[in-house]
């Protein structure tokens, strides 16, 4: 995305980081006054409004992310007697204001209760104080580490995920075995790979996005930082400025330049185009061999779950293997929502255990409570593999002080516009300097 992002742009939850779409304020779900619970008793509902992407691009389009939170805000509802009203985040218009553009507006401006925040907005809303602390909540409690490692600020829990979202390489197995191919480990592997499947008439055989290339940065720029053991004092170093982030990203942006230089990735077509709605059609069609994409797109119809070829799902090539990469949305509440006593509540059941469960469940998801456990597809089993290693790269980290995973996604945008590997590393050493403020 995943709202993906500047970003997850735009399918809730596994799907909010990634697409760029533009505010259409339309109700959903249970807008109604016939849905008052409380009607008969004609007492005045409650209301919790809750502002998120809208969760598909096209509106006949069934998507299980939407189905899964809408059973999760029916529990809430029945247990706390609110009634939650959506207000949505649709594709028209997207190229011209992202989610997280309308996202940040909305928030500073006290428009709703519980917003869906994409990583860059989690973190530049809990700097400037617009969210609730929500580490009193009960659910708070059951949260794996790489959760709060992602959400917590300046001390400070201010958004619980429905799902962690995984970023892997989508293959199509049968292409890799057409020409006798082993899933790539390394940056060099994949390079071969994509060297290989050209040769013999793939004209593009990497699918890209103006979203997602990043992923291919952050696993080969941070893989040490997170699997090295030294990761507290590496961040250290970064946000002090004694390290720097050009230093990390110089492979992976090199590595990108590289795939663009050879016709690997259509540079300019990815510019343009929305997350799965630009290379989704060639990657179903056997015309490209590799997209990338987040978990949950191997699960549902509206995306890639029922593809007429054996797919797999693995990490990005790093020095470390196959790599995932784990941005981190979730559900903020707004510090000065005009319902947060409402709003606080309903997002405790929302991310209880139990309604936990029920979205685990329907979206074949990793959950973010260390309580909630669901067996995976077939096809997502070597990305899950080395998550349950507890192999993976962080996408979003608030205890850095330089946002990556927006950042990232811009840089390299620049980088298919055009700009050189150089002046890609000069803006993450201004970002970077930018971070540190002036009192440094």
């Amino acid at each position: 995305m995943n709202w993906n992002g500047g970003r997850y742009v735009t399918k809730v939850a596994a799907v909010c980081l990634a697409f760029a779409m533009v505010l259409a304020a339309t109700a959903c779900g249970k807008k109604e006054n016939g849905s008052n619970l409380l009607a008969e008793d004609n007492v005045e509902k409650r209301e919790v409004i809750l502002f998120s992407p809208m969760e598909k691009t096209e509106a006949d389009t069934f998507n299980t992310a939407r189905n899964a939170t809408d059973k999760t805000v029916i529990m809430a509802e029945e247990e706390l007697g609110v009634r939650v009203s959506y207000v949505t985040y649709t594709a028209e218009n997207y190229q011209d204001k992202t989610y997280d553009d309308v996202t940040m507006d909305r928030a500073r401006n006290n428009m709703d209760d519980i917003y869906l925040l994409n990583p860059d907005t989690i973190q530049a809303l809990g700097e400037e104080g617009r969210l609730m602390d929500l580490s009193g909540l009960a659910s708070a409690e059951n949260l794996r580490d790489v959760v709060k490692t992602a959400n917590v600020v300046n001390g400070k829990l201010v958004a619980i995920p429905q799902e962690v979202v995984a970023y892997g390489l989508f293959i199509n197995k049968d292409m890799f075995d057409q020409y006798e191919l082993e899933l790539p480990e390394t940056p060099e592997e994949f390079l071969e790979c994509c060297r290989v499947f050209k040769e013999n008439g793939i004209e593009t055989p990497v699918g890209a996005n103006r979203w997602w290339l990043e992923t291919f940065v952050l696993a080969q720029a941070f893989a040490d930082l997170y699997n090295g053991g030294n990761t507290e004092a590496e961040i250290a170093a970064l946000n002090s400025g004694e390290s720097k982030y050009s230093d990390y990203m110089r492979p992976g942006f090199e590595f990108l330049q590289e795939m663009i230089d050879k016709g690997y990735i259509d540079a300019g077509k990815a510019y343009v185009s929305e997350a799965i709605e630009g290379e989704g059609a060639d990657f179903l069609a056997q015309k490209t061999p590799i997209v990338m994409a987040y978990w949950g797109a191997a699960n549902t119809d509206t995306a890639y779950g029922n593809p007429d070829f054996k797919m797999l799902v693995i990490g990005f090539p790093s020095s470390r293997g196959q790599m995932p990469v784990m941005p981190m949305t979730g559900f903020g509440v707004g510090a000065e929502a005009k319902h947060a006593e409402d709003a606080m509540r309903t997002l405790e059941v929302m991310t209880s255990d139990e309604a936990l469960q029920v979205y685990a469940e329907t979206n074949r998801v990793i959950s973010p409570s260390k309580n909630v456990e669901v067996e995976c597809i077939p096809a997502l089993k070597p990305l899950n593999d080395r998550i349950q290693e507890n192999i993976y790269v962080l996408g979003a980290n608030a205890g850095m002080k330089m946002e990556q995973w927006g950042n990232t996604c811009l840089v390299v945008r620049e980088l298919l516009n055009g700009a050189t590997v150089e002046e890609c590393m000069a803006e993450f050493d201004r970002l970077q300097e930018e971070s540190m403020g002036p009192d440094r």
